[in-house]
């Protein structure tokens, strides 16, 4: 185990540690383990708040990797590692004690531009950066995932998009629509 938090935060290092949790996780779930708290140990706990990360998000990563075959490893490698820059960079390692009420996200009907989901995926956006997501909402889910798609960005990308954009929904709806087009003309 990984004792000193400044090496859990190292590339290497925690990546490492990272993918072996992974994919003890996954080995669990096809095993017949279900729920974050069953699945996780303190040890496991901890490592994930060192590089500010969540049990409860990684448990929805393998749930769906196991039940779907999405996403990746390597997308959930490179979601994590967003959040991970994030919580160094703009939180100082200080995780946030704020967790946003699921009902005060955007509906999944809502509209930016005449992009349905842009909202709710952008408010999901901000509160993964900031590890404030409820633990009964994901970014990167089943929904998020065909959006993301279709408008040709990479979940990890556009979680960078956000933390770049801050509160600018515009800038955010302007790049989503050039990346749209530039999709719609390959």
């Amino acid at each position: 185990m990984i004792k000193d938090p400044t090496q859990a935060r190292s590339p290497v290092e925690w990546q490492v540690r990272f993918r072996e949790i992974y994919d003890q996780a996954v080995a669990a779930y096809k095993g017949g383990v279900r729920g974050a708290d069953q699945m996780f140990s303190a040890e496991t706990t901890a490592f994930l708040a060192f590089i500010g990360g969540k049990p409860q998000e990684l448990y929805d990563f393998v749930e769906d990797w196991c039940e779907v075959g999405e996403p990746s490893f390597e997308t959930v490698l490179e979601i994590t590692a967003v959040r991970h820059d994030f919580f160094l960079q703009e939180q100082r390692c200080e995780a946030s004690s704020n967790v946003i009420s699921a009902d005060s996200f955007p509906s999944p009907g809502a509209s930016l531009g005449s992009l349905r989901w842009l909202p709710r995926i952008i408010a999901k956006a901000r509160a993964k950066l900031r590890g404030e997501l409820p633990p009964d909402l994901m970014y990167g889910c089943g929904a998020d995932r065909p959006f993301l798609r279709k408008v040709g960005i990479h979940p990890a990308d556009f979680l960078r998009l956000v933390w770049e954009a801050g509160e600018d929904d515009q800038q955010i709806l302007k790049r989503v629509e050039e990346s749209a087009k530039l999709l719609a003309k390959s």
